[in-house]
Protein backbone atom coordinates (compact mmCIF):
# COMPACT_ATOMS: atom_id res chain seq x y z
CA UNK A 1 0.00 0.00 0.00
CA UNK A 2 2.79 2.69 0.93
CA UNK A 3 4.46 1.44 -2.23
CA UNK A 4 1.64 2.11 -4.65
CA UNK A 5 1.06 5.81 -2.54
CA UNK A 6 5.09 6.49 -3.15
CA UNK A 7 4.86 6.10 -6.55
CA UNK A 8 1.27 8.05 -6.88
CA UNK A 9 3.59 10.80 -5.34
CA UNK A 10 6.77 10.66 -7.51
CA UNK A 11 4.28 10.60 -10.89
CA UNK A 12 2.03 13.51 -9.02
CA UNK A 13 5.42 15.31 -8.21
CA UNK A 14 6.68 14.58 -11.76
CA UNK A 15 3.72 15.76 -13.62
CA UNK A 16 3.57 18.97 -11.42
CA UNK A 17 7.32 19.58 -11.41
CA UNK A 18 6.71 19.74 -15.63
CA UNK A 19 4.05 22.18 -14.91
CA UNK A 20 6.17 24.26 -12.67
CA UNK A 21 8.82 24.33 -15.84
CA UNK A 22 6.37 25.23 -18.47
CA UNK A 23 5.51 28.40 -15.91
CA UNK A 24 9.12 29.35 -15.44
CA UNK A 25 10.12 28.87 -19.15
CA UNK A 26 7.19 30.93 -20.08
CA UNK A 27 7.10 33.83 -17.04
CA UNK A 28 10.62 33.60 -15.60
CA UNK A 29 13.03 32.69 -18.67
CA UNK A 30 12.55 36.42 -20.26
CA UNK A 31 13.77 37.96 -16.75
CA UNK A 32 16.97 35.87 -16.97
CA UNK A 33 17.47 37.04 -20.33
CA UNK A 34 16.98 40.38 -19.56
CA UNK A 35 19.41 39.52 -16.45
CA UNK A 36 21.87 37.69 -18.29
CA UNK A 37 22.28 40.62 -21.27
CA UNK A 38 22.66 43.24 -18.12
CA UNK A 39 25.58 41.05 -16.81
CA UNK A 40 27.03 40.67 -20.07
CA UNK A 41 26.62 44.59 -20.76
CA UNK A 42 28.55 45.43 -17.32
CA UNK A 43 31.30 42.66 -18.13
CA UNK A 44 31.74 44.14 -21.47
CA UNK A 45 31.55 47.64 -20.33
CA UNK A 46 34.43 46.96 -17.42
CA UNK A 47 36.20 44.47 -19.86
CA UNK A 48 36.82 48.00 -22.54
CA UNK A 49 37.88 49.98 -19.93
CA UNK A 50 40.44 47.65 -18.36
CA UNK A 51 40.89 46.35 -22.00
CA UNK A 52 40.98 48.63 -24.48
CA UNK A 53 43.15 46.66 -27.19
CA UNK A 54 40.61 43.77 -27.06
CA UNK A 55 37.99 46.19 -28.01
CA UNK A 56 38.34 44.43 -31.97
CA UNK A 57 37.82 41.17 -30.57
CA UNK A 58 34.98 40.65 -28.21
CA UNK A 59 34.10 37.35 -28.79
CA UNK A 60 37.57 36.15 -28.42
CA UNK A 61 38.76 38.70 -25.14
CA UNK A 62 39.35 36.33 -22.64
CA UNK A 63 38.93 32.97 -24.46
CA UNK A 64 36.24 31.80 -22.61
CA UNK A 65 32.37 30.63 -23.62
CA UNK A 66 29.29 29.93 -21.20
CA UNK A 67 29.78 25.91 -20.36
CA UNK A 68 26.61 25.44 -21.00
CA UNK A 69 24.28 27.02 -23.63
CA UNK A 70 21.29 28.50 -23.13
CA UNK A 71 19.35 25.67 -24.54
CA UNK A 72 21.44 23.44 -22.50
CA UNK A 73 19.81 25.51 -19.36
CA UNK A 74 16.47 25.87 -20.90
CA UNK A 75 16.10 21.87 -21.08
CA UNK A 76 18.70 21.79 -17.62
CA UNK A 77 15.34 23.94 -16.25
CA UNK A 78 12.78 21.40 -17.07
CA UNK A 79 14.95 18.64 -16.11
CA UNK A 80 15.67 19.53 -12.83
CA UNK A 81 12.13 20.22 -11.94
CA UNK A 82 11.16 16.88 -13.16
CA UNK A 83 13.96 15.94 -10.55
CA UNK A 84 12.64 18.09 -8.08
CA UNK A 85 9.11 16.83 -8.09
CA UNK A 86 9.83 13.02 -8.36
CA UNK A 87 11.92 13.56 -5.44
CA UNK A 88 9.31 15.91 -3.28
CA UNK A 89 6.52 13.83 -4.56
CA UNK A 90 7.71 10.73 -2.66
CA UNK A 91 8.88 12.92 0.57
CA UNK A 92 4.73 14.21 0.01
CA UNK A 93 2.94 10.79 -0.53
CA UNK A 94 5.26 9.72 2.63
CA UNK A 95 3.98 12.59 5.16
CA UNK A 96 0.34 12.01 3.74
CA UNK A 97 0.43 8.57 4.74
CA UNK A 98 1.78 9.43 8.18
CA UNK A 99 -1.09 11.99 8.81
CA UNK A 100 -3.63 10.79 7.44
CA UNK A 101 -6.29 10.04 9.37
CA UNK A 102 -4.34 11.76 12.43
CA UNK A 103 -4.13 15.10 11.43
CA UNK A 104 -5.93 17.63 9.44
CA UNK A 105 -9.14 17.62 7.38
CA UNK A 106 -10.64 13.47 7.38
CA UNK A 107 -11.72 13.77 3.41
CA UNK A 108 -8.38 12.96 1.89
CA UNK A 109 -8.22 15.04 -1.28
CA UNK A 110 -8.81 17.83 0.81
CA UNK A 111 -6.43 16.49 3.06
CA UNK A 112 -3.92 16.45 -0.03
CA UNK A 113 -4.99 20.17 -0.76
CA UNK A 114 -4.16 21.03 2.66
CA UNK A 115 -0.62 19.42 3.17
CA UNK A 116 0.55 20.86 -0.38
CA UNK A 117 -0.70 24.42 1.11
CA UNK A 118 1.35 23.72 4.56
CA UNK A 119 4.47 22.73 2.11
CA UNK A 120 4.05 25.58 0.11
CA UNK A 121 4.36 28.12 3.28
CA UNK A 122 7.06 26.03 5.04
CA UNK A 123 9.78 24.89 2.33
CA UNK A 124 8.80 27.97 -0.02
CA UNK A 125 7.51 31.16 1.29
CA UNK A 126 8.71 31.49 5.26
CA UNK A 127 12.11 31.38 3.24
CA UNK A 128 11.22 33.79 0.57
CA UNK A 129 10.32 36.31 2.63
CA UNK A 130 13.54 36.09 4.12
CA UNK A 131 15.73 35.34 1.48
CA UNK A 132 14.17 36.01 -1.65
CA UNK A 133 15.57 34.43 -5.40
CA UNK A 134 17.73 36.71 -7.20
CA UNK A 135 18.50 36.74 -10.66
CA UNK A 136 22.12 35.66 -12.06
CA UNK A 137 23.44 38.85 -12.65
CA UNK A 138 22.83 39.31 -8.73
CA UNK A 139 25.14 37.55 -6.04
CA UNK A 140 28.59 37.08 -5.09
CA UNK A 141 30.32 33.79 -5.97
CA UNK A 142 32.13 33.52 -2.96
CA UNK A 143 29.55 34.08 -0.75
CA UNK A 144 27.29 30.97 -2.18
CA UNK A 145 28.01 28.71 0.47
CA UNK A 146 26.80 31.15 3.32
CA UNK A 147 23.76 31.90 1.02
CA UNK A 148 23.23 28.36 0.72
CA UNK A 149 23.73 27.40 5.02
CA UNK A 150 21.23 30.15 5.81
CA UNK A 151 18.69 29.31 3.41
CA UNK A 152 18.50 25.53 4.57
CA UNK A 153 18.35 27.07 7.78
CA UNK A 154 14.81 29.24 6.84
CA UNK A 155 13.90 26.06 5.15
CA UNK A 156 14.10 23.95 8.58
CA UNK A 157 12.71 27.08 10.42
CA UNK A 158 9.39 27.08 8.13
CA UNK A 159 9.07 23.38 8.76
CA UNK A 160 9.30 23.72 12.60
CA UNK A 161 7.17 26.45 12.51
CA UNK A 162 4.12 24.83 10.56
CA UNK A 163 4.65 21.55 12.31
CA UNK A 164 4.35 23.14 15.66
CA UNK A 165 1.22 25.58 14.61
CA UNK A 166 -0.53 22.38 13.70
CA UNK A 167 0.37 20.99 16.65
CA UNK A 168 -1.12 23.78 18.56
CA UNK A 169 -4.10 23.91 16.42
CA UNK A 170 -4.32 20.35 17.46
CA UNK A 171 -4.21 20.03 21.08
CA UNK A 172 -6.25 23.22 22.15
CA UNK A 173 -9.02 22.12 23.60
CA UNK A 174 -11.73 24.51 23.17
CA UNK A 175 -15.21 23.82 21.09
CA UNK A 176 -14.76 27.34 19.43
CA UNK A 177 -12.32 27.22 16.49
CA UNK A 178 -11.13 31.26 16.90
CA UNK A 179 -9.11 29.49 20.03
CA UNK A 180 -6.95 26.85 18.51
CA UNK A 181 -6.66 29.28 14.96
CA UNK A 182 -4.98 31.73 17.45
CA UNK A 183 -2.90 29.26 19.20
CA UNK A 184 -1.98 28.11 15.41
CA UNK A 185 -1.15 31.21 14.57
CA UNK A 186 0.79 32.33 17.25
CA UNK A 187 3.01 29.04 17.20
CA UNK A 188 3.66 30.09 13.60
CA UNK A 189 4.27 33.52 13.52
CA UNK A 190 6.59 33.75 16.65
CA UNK A 191 9.32 31.74 15.20
CA UNK A 192 8.93 33.10 12.15
CA UNK A 193 9.69 36.60 13.32
CA UNK A 194 12.49 35.65 15.90
CA UNK A 195 14.25 33.97 12.89
CA UNK A 196 13.53 37.22 10.70
CA UNK A 197 15.49 39.62 13.20
CA UNK A 198 18.36 37.04 14.43
CA UNK A 199 19.35 35.34 11.12
CA UNK A 200 21.67 37.91 8.99
CA UNK A 201 20.42 39.72 6.13
CA UNK A 202 21.81 39.43 2.38
CA UNK A 203 22.07 42.13 -0.02
CA UNK A 204 23.79 41.82 -2.79
CA UNK A 205 22.08 43.74 -5.68
CA UNK A 206 24.25 46.12 -7.57
CA UNK A 207 23.70 49.55 -7.51
CA UNK A 208 21.83 50.48 -10.91
CA UNK A 209 20.20 46.98 -11.37
CA UNK A 210 16.45 47.85 -12.17
CA UNK A 211 14.56 47.14 -9.74
CA UNK A 212 11.29 46.16 -11.54
CA UNK A 213 13.61 43.45 -13.55
CA UNK A 214 14.66 42.04 -9.92
CA UNK A 215 10.89 42.32 -8.88
CA UNK A 216 9.69 40.75 -11.64
CA UNK A 217 12.14 37.78 -11.32
CA UNK A 218 11.61 36.96 -8.16
CA UNK A 219 7.61 36.74 -8.36
CA UNK A 220 8.28 34.76 -11.24
CA UNK A 221 10.24 32.20 -9.05
CA UNK A 222 7.74 32.64 -6.23
CA UNK A 223 4.90 31.43 -9.15
CA UNK A 224 6.96 28.42 -10.11
CA UNK A 225 6.63 27.58 -6.39
CA UNK A 226 3.20 28.00 -6.33
CA UNK A 227 2.08 26.56 -9.66
CA UNK A 228 4.75 23.37 -8.67
CA UNK A 229 2.75 22.86 -5.19
CA UNK A 230 -1.06 24.05 -6.28
CA UNK A 231 -0.10 20.87 -8.86
CA UNK A 232 0.76 18.34 -6.41
CA UNK A 233 -2.22 19.02 -4.55
CA UNK A 234 -4.80 19.18 -6.92
CA UNK A 235 -3.57 16.41 -8.58
CA UNK A 236 -2.81 13.70 -5.40
CA UNK A 237 -6.51 14.87 -4.65
CA UNK A 238 -7.67 14.03 -7.71
CA UNK A 239 -5.65 10.82 -7.42
CA UNK A 240 -6.92 10.10 -3.83
CA UNK A 241 -10.78 11.09 -4.89
CA UNK A 242 -10.69 8.44 -7.76
CA UNK A 243 -9.19 5.73 -5.39
CA UNK A 244 -11.84 6.28 -2.68
CA UNK A 245 -14.65 7.89 -3.99
CA UNK A 246 -15.77 7.87 -0.09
Amino acid sequence: MITKLIVRGMLVGLLAGLLAGVFAYTVGEPRVERAIALEEAAAASSGTGAHSHEAAEPAHSHGEEAPVSRNGQRFGLFLALALYGLALGGLFALVYAGVRGRVGPRSEPLLAVSLAAAAFVAIVLIPFVKYPANPPAVGDPETINQRTVLYLVAVAIGILSVGAAAAAHRYVSSEEAWPRWLAGGAALLVPVAAAWILLPGIDEVPEGFPAGLLWDFRLASLGTQAVFWLGVGALFAFAARRRSPA
